[in-house]
């Protein structure tokens, strides 16, 4: 009766949350440096390739917010129906890149300098580019810029594409498949993990849910697989050989609720490392209230070619810039 119930009280939570029209919430990677670079190490990377301790200490502290705002209740929605969308990767000491996707833009600014660390090389600055660079100095300056979608769209499908011919459109997941996802997960859930309350905490309500991870990863793409065709192209589900790979250590998520509504998702990742040093690794999803994405004032609105051109000339010498020097 306790796993029953439960169970309910999560379906419920996450049904109420999948009829809101925008929904926000926040990933945190509750770690530490020293595990990044265990589990760094434990990847065998070449000499040099290791990732470097300044990147580490970046990654170790960063948070992902996110926002999608739709036409439709979320649970109902397909990719089509989004009219809005909001990403920002911050840590401590700052925000590392944000994008928002509002009407018919996309605004991106960026902290350059701390890419660069994350990434493990260094971006080109400002001074790389020649005066002509226009827009381009705003976006390594931190300020923020905008790209007509559309075009940006055309323009990422037109560099995979045979010359002469049109780009394919984006493959997207339309809401039927979606929907089918969803059941595919709810019915491995209800069959393979384990449900009990965790009392309140903080005024709170916890409930944890436990399943041994190859076990539930199995059974779910299992589900998946008799309607693979819908999926986008370059979906590719993992093989049984992959999943027979995988540890079968029993993972937990703690759910807390708030007047039934869900508020925040844990769950400890430490023992699917297999790697003793690997001591603290978690992920955390907060949800919060729903905040419609909104176009940043004074944004410089860059041509798609001049982006293509500039950083490629950033990365090559200022040559690229010079019809007359090629």
């Amino acid at each position: 009766m306790e796993q029953l119930s439960a169970g309910r009280k999560l379906d419920q939570a996450f049904d109420e949350l999948g009829k809101e029209k925008t929904i926000s919430f926040e990933l945190d990677l509750d770690t530490d440096a020293e595990t990044l670079e265990a589990l760094d190490a434990s990847s065998d990377p070449e000499p040099g390739e290791e990732i470097p301790d300044e990147a580490a200490e970046l990654l170790s502290g960063a948070k992902i917010s996110v926002t999608l705002q739709s036409k439709k209740p979320i649970g109902e929605s397909g990719e089509k129906d989004y009219v809005g969308m909001a990403m920002k990767v911050s840590t401590k000491d700052g925000d590392l890149v944000e994008y928002r996707i509002v009407g018919d833009y996309t605004y991106i600014r960026s902290d350059t300098d701390s890419l660069g660390k994350a990434l493990g090389a260094p971006v080109p600055s400002a001074a790389d580019l020649p005066p002509d660079a226009g827009g381009l100095k705003k976006v390594l300056e931190g300020e923020w810029v905008k790209i007509d979608t559309k075009e940006m769209e055309e323009a990422g499908g037109a560099m995979g594409a045979e010359p002469g011919t049109e780009p394919e459109p984006q493959p997207t997941l339309d809401a039927k498949t979606q929907k089918k996802l969803v059941e595919a997960l709810r019915r491995t859930i209800a069959g393979e993990v384990d449900f009990k309350s965790a009392g309140e905490k903080d005024g709170s309500e916890h409930i944890t849910a436990t399943a041994p991870f190859r076990t539930l990863m199995t059974e779910l793409f299992d589900e998946i697989r008799p309607f693979t065709k819908d999926l986008p192209p370059g979906m590719d589900l993992p093989t049984d050989k992959e999943l027979a790979d995988a540890p079968n250590t029993d993972v937990t998520a703690d759910f807390t609720l708030d007047d039934g509504e869900l508020t925040e998702v844990r769950v400890d990742l430490a023992e699917l490392a297999e790697n003793t040093e690997v001591k603290k690794l978690g992920l955390v999803v907060r949800m919060s209230e729903g905040q419609k994405p909104t176009a940043p004032t004074g944004a410089t609105e860059l041509d798609i070619e001049e982006v293509l051109g500039g950083f490629g000339a950033a990365m090559t010498g200022d040559e690229a810039f010079d019809e007359d020097a090629m």
